[in-house]
C-alpha cells in the first residue's frame, strides 16, 4: 500500500512539475528561409568518353587505350594541369547479339575534365574530339566563387525568416525577441546539364560549331530554420 502511495506522489509531482516548466516556458515562433544568389558561371565539369566496339576484345581495347592516350596527350599539349582532369569509368562489356548469334565486345572509357576557364570551352572540346573522344556525357557549371556567393545566400535565407517571423507576430499583435535556435537545412547541389551521350563518328574540328555552349546562369541557395522568442 505504501509502494502504490508513493507511485502516485511521484506521478503527481512529475505531472505537476511538468505543467509548471510548460507554463513558464517562453512561447516561440519557427520559421524558415531562403536565400538565392543568381551567378553567372566561369567553370565547367565535362565528362567526356570514348568508346569502340568489335568482336575482338584485345583489340577493342587496345584501339580504345590508344584514343585514351591521345586524349590525355592533346590535355598535356593545351597546358591543362594533371590535377583538372580524372578517369571515371573504365568498361569491358562483352555483348551478344542474338540475331547475328555471335558476341562483341564494348570498350569504354570515361574522364572528367575541370574546366577553370570556360571560354576555353569550344576550342578545347574541337581537339578532343580530333584526339578521338566520340561521347560528351554531359557539362556540369559551376562558379570559382562558391564560397563568397554561399556567405551572401545564407545572409538572405536569415533576413528572410526574420520577415517571416516579424509579419506572423505582428498579425497576432506581438514582437519576436532574441534567436533561440538557428539550423541550417542547406543541401549543396550542383544541377547537371545532362545531355544524351552524343557520339561522333570520324568527326573532325572543322565540322564543329565555333559557339556550343549556352552557358546562362545556376543558383546558389541557402536555407535555414530559425525559432525566436514571441513577446
Amino acid at each position: 500500500m505504501k509502494k502504490i502511495a508513493l507511485l502516485v506522489f511521484v506521478f503527481v509531482t512529475t505531472l505537476a512539475s511538468a505543467q509548471a516548466t510548460q507554463q513558464n516556458q517562453q512561447p516561440q515562433i519557427n520559421v524558415s528561409g531562403e536565400g538565392k544568389i543568381m551567378v553567372t558561371p566561369d567553370r565547367a565539369d565535362i565528362t567526356i568518353g570514348v568508346e569502340n566496339t568489335g568482336a575482338d576484345a584485345a583489340d577493342v581495347k587496345k584501339k580504345n587505350d590508344a584514343a585514351i592516350d591521345a586524349v590525355i596527350k592533346y590535355l598535356k599539349s593545351i597546358k591543362l594541369p594533371s590535377e583538372d582532369y580524372q578517369t571515371q569509368r573504365v568498361n569491358l562489356n562483352r555483348n551478344y547479339d542474338y540475331n547475328k548469334k555471335k558476341y562483341s565486345y564494348v570498350a569504354s572509357q570515361t574522364i572528367v575534365i575541370h574546366l577553370k576557364d570556360i571560354s576555353k570551352y569550344d576550342a578545347m572540346m574541337m581537339g578532343l574530339v580530333d584526339a578521338g573522344v566520340n561521347n560528351i556525357e554531359g557539362v556540369q557549371f559551376k562558379t570559382s566563387k562558391q564560397a563568397q556567393y554561399e556567405s551572401e545566400a545564407r545572409i538572405k535565407a536569415v533576413e528572410q525568416a526574420k520577415q517571416k517571423a516579424n509579419d506572423y507576430a505582428g498579425a497576432l499583435g506581438q514582437k519576436i525577441g532574441k534567436p533561440i535556435t538557428v539550423t541550417d537545412n542547406t543541401q549543396s547541389y550542383y544541377p547537371p546539364v545532362m545531355m544524351r551521350a552524343m557520339k561522333f563518328e570520324d568527326a573532325s574540328a572543322a565540322d564543329m560549331p565555333k559557339e556550343t555552349l549556352a552557358i546562362g546562369e545556376i543558383t546558389i541557395t541557402a536555407n535555414v530554420n530559425i525559432s525566436f522568442e514571441l513577446n
